[in-house]
């Protein structure tokens, strides 16, 4: 893989995380929709806006060979519960008061997609990595007791994707074509949903603004999902996860100034402890060790286009 892929790479992630850290404002305006239908009519249109770029661009056929071929295939069923999950408690926690929660999550991710590199593709990981991880953890941990339980959303947001962007990287599938997949997998489900809604629901029954709101769910879904992908599966998954506190800032930003909930003493403590981790994460390593690099067939395989 050259340095200009590398760099696209870099680009394309970049450009995903922006466009993610924005996102509650989206979820914001519609929050009068229920999360299940939210996440119906993103899945559907986003079915018929990427399998359509997918046939533009002469890609029917590789579209196909996934179905026939049962590793890519099962990876990509694995990959499509993954973001389901990730985007249903997602769109669930805006609108209910949770966007200081959801950022928290997006800010463990990178340390747990860290963690999941380590486990899977055997990335090395430095002393000042594993203190990393840990700090991270402490902060969860201060957010269970301050929130009197477990923090469901700070825990399921980075889970959830942290093994959606594993899947992405190990299965040697195109960008949009795997991304086109997942979709076509939900579309059934999603479309079942909707034709079942009295009064034709969010998309036919609150006028055209709501009706255009629930299109834009395509682009809005489709478009940083595939710069993931493409970004993925040209970098390191340790480097991936660095980059990934870019959206969690802007969101955490949102959720208190824009939304207005309050920052609690756990919150606030929380947040150093996650942050230091970051920090330490950045430090540079000791001669020899280079935990951007995985080792084993699985990253080969993950590399290759």
């Amino acid at each position: 893989m050259t340095l200009s892929d590398r760099r696209r790479g870099l680009l394309a992630a970049l450009g995903a995380y922006l466009l993610w850290g924005v996102f509650p404002l989206y979820f914001i305006a519609i929050a009068d929709v229920p999360t299940v239908e939210i996440v119906s009519n993103r899945i559907a249109w986003s079915a018929v806006l990427v399998i359509g770029l997918v046939l533009l661009r002469g890609q029917g056929s590789a579209l196909l060979r996934v179905f026939r071929n049962p590793r890519n295939f099962w990876g990509l069923v694995g990959s499509a519960i993954c973001i389901t999950i990730n985007w249903g408690f997602f769109a669930w926690a805006v609108p209910h008061g949770h966007a200081l929660d959801a950022g928290f999550g997006y800010l463990v991710n990178p340390l747990v997609t860290v963690l999941i590199g380590f486990v899977v593709l055997r990335e090395r990981l430095s002393p000042t990595r594993w203190i990393a991880v840990s700090l991270a953890g402490l902060g969860v941990a201060v957010l269970a007791y301050g929130q009197g339980g477990v923090p469901w959303i700070v825990l399921v947001l980075p889970v959830s994707f942290g093994l959606y962007g594993l899947l992405r990287k190990i299965i040697a599938v195109d960008a949009m074509v795997g991304l086109a997949v997942e979709v076509l997998l939900l579309a059934p489900f999603a479309a079942i949903w909707l034709a079942t809604r009295p009064g034709g629901g969010a998309l036919l029954g609150q006028g055209l603004g709501m009706t255009g709101m629930m299109l834009l769910g395509a682009p809005v879904t489709a478009v940083p999902l595939f710069l993931f992908a493409y970004g993925a599966r040209r970098m390191p998954l340790a480097t991936l996860g660095v980059l990934q506190y870019v959206a969690p800032t802007i969101q955490l930003f949102l959720a208190t100034v824009f939304f207005g909930e309050p920052i609690t003493w756990a919150d606030g403590i929380a947040f150093g402890l996650i942050w230091a981790g970051i920090a330490v994460y950045s430090f540079p390593t000791r001669k020899g060790v280079d935990n951007s690099l995985p080792r084993g067939q699985i990253s080969q395989q993950a590399t290759g286009d």
